[in-house]
């Protein structure tokens, strides 16, 4: 029985028979686990108000198999408040965690990576892309997948802002030919590293960044929220690089 309590996030939620849910959580101290919560789709369940993503929780859990019982939930505050382009970037980070975490592994340096994550999407400082590509340079370093974007890997030489580097998987950046349309500015890099995007151009840069150095681990099955993204930005007319 576990008798503590932990702070959780809900990534993903579905029902499983006609009144319970399955949970799959990112939890501070556990990592990414999976709770089956007993009658929370009951009619008078005080549960399925905000056994929601997004609602920070505290909850306790028994059980020894993969499918963990919850036995006690609370919201520790409401709902952090997501709409429109950011509510999907939110749902689009979720997806993420929930396809990329091993399960039962602790990431505790990850949720709080989440949170503000979530917090910046929330108070909409940055725009959402900024958020998004912070937190995913996070995660894949928290995977163990984070690359040395200021030395060139072959020579350990740093980077030079003009010179043009190409991105080897897993392993890091070596020196390019001045007309590589795949290659990447040393400023550019220099950016990445900060995780500071000054521009367009170098937003741009550290998506396709991004979007090279997870597509091995995500395998071939699209996103759900990335067609739910393009879904949204043409119901708005708007286009998000």
């Amino acid at each position: 029985m576990h008798h503590h309590w932990h702070r959780s996030f809900i990534l993903h939620r579905r029902p499983y028979s006609e009144t319970s849910l399955i949970l799959d959580l990112l939890t501070e101290n556990e990592g990414r686990i999976s709770l089956i919560a007993k009658g929370a789709l009951r009619p008078r369940s005080v549960l399925k108000g905000y056994l929601q993503p997004f609602t920070p929780l505290l909850l306790r859990w028994s059980g020894k198999s993969a499918i963990k019982t919850l036995c006690d939930a609370e919201p520790i505050s409401i709902a952090v408040p997501l709409t429109g382009i950011f509510l999907y970037s939110g749902l689009y980070v979720n997806e993420l965690l929930s396809r990329l975490l091993l399960p039962n592994i602790d990431y505790r340096a990850l949720f709080f990576d989440y949170l503000d994550c979530l917090e910046a999407l929330a108070s909409a400082q940055d725009t959402s892309e900024q958020a998004l590509r912070r937190f995913e340079l996070a995660l894949l370093t928290h995977l163990g997948y984070g690359v040395d974007f200021l030395h060139c890997v072959e020579t350990g030489e740093p980077v030079v802002a003009q010179m043009t580097y190409r991105y080897q998987h897993e392993i890091g950046f070596i020196r390019s030919t001045e007309d590589d349309s795949l290659g990447f500015t040393g400023h550019q890099l220099q950016s990445l590293a900060k995780g500071a995007f000054y521009d367009q151009e170098t937003l741009k840069a550290a998506k396709r960044f991004t979007r090279i150095a997870l597509k091995p681990h995500l395998g071939h099955r699209p996103l759900n929220s990335r067609s739910l993204f393009r879904k949204f930005n043409l119901e708005k007319k708007i286009h998000v690089e």
